[in-house]
């Protein structure tokens, strides 16, 4: 389980550039790289980061689930992602 600090982190700079979304896309059109560099370094979408939503683990998560392969293999293994089975062949 990741820290709860990271957790709320994450949070708030998903809340910061949603804030910012419009008036970051009003620069870019306008190519106002000068008012781009004034906002806030939170409010650029590539500095969130994709999280599990049950153990918060950053690496190796897989966006169709929204979890970490961790975490998918156990939920997979117990039957409570629907439509996913082993493989065998």
């Amino acid at each position: 389980m990741a820290k709860k600090s990271w957790l709320e982190r994450n949070k708030r700079k998903a809340a910061t550039v949603k804030k910012y979304a419009a008036i970051r896309a009003d620069l870019m059109a306008r190519r106002d790289y000068a008012g781009l560099s004034k906002l806030p370094r939170d409010a650029s979408p590539t500095r969130l980061v994709n999280r599990c939503a049950m153990s918060g683990r950053r690496h190796g998560y897989i966006r169709k689930f929204g979890v970490s392969r961790l975490t998918f293999r156990e939920a997979a293994l117990n039957g409570l992602i629907p439509g996913v089975v082993k493989a065998s062949w």
